[in-house]
């Protein structure tokens, strides 16, 4: 799927791809935001973008590869975002629900995510998968 051919951000925001994720996606522009960021992960994850996602991976945690195009793919179906917490300038914690399907079969992915800005860049670091 091409990202031009979106109409609606996959994020859940309800505004034009181009003028929510899209524009992070695209590279020319960063997210402002650690929820902004995450929301554009997600989006990412939606598109088999793994390029965006492993550069937006903090480099402490980063795998060499997320392997998205292997078979079967997750058909990522919606994200929900819990809570917003900014520790200070250049920490974040973001709650979240993702839900997707993989071969028919629905799950959710309950999510406390940890991001770092570092020099004006918000950066992944890592999460704690909750039930």
């Amino acid at each position: 799927m091409k990202d031009k051919q979106i109409i609606t951000c996959p994020c859940g925001s309800n505004k034009n791809y181009t003028d929510c994720c899209g524009r992070y996606l695209g590279g020319g522009e960063a997210a402002p935001t650690a929820e902004a960021l995450m929301r554009s992960r997600y989006t990412a994850y939606t598109l088999g973008r793994e390029d965006y996602l492993l550069a937006t991976w903090h480099h402490s945690t980063r795998p060499a590869s997320l392997e998205l195009a292997a078979e079967p793919r997750s058909k990522w179906l919606g994200l929900e975002v819990k809570r917003h917490e900014q520790q200070d300038a250049e920490h974040a914690i973001i709650e979240f629900v993702a839900r997707y399907k993989v071969g028919g079969r629905a799950h959710r992915l309950h999510e406390i995510s940890r991001f770092v800005r570092e020099a004006g860049q918000w950066s992944y670091v890592d999460g704690d998968i909750e039930n």
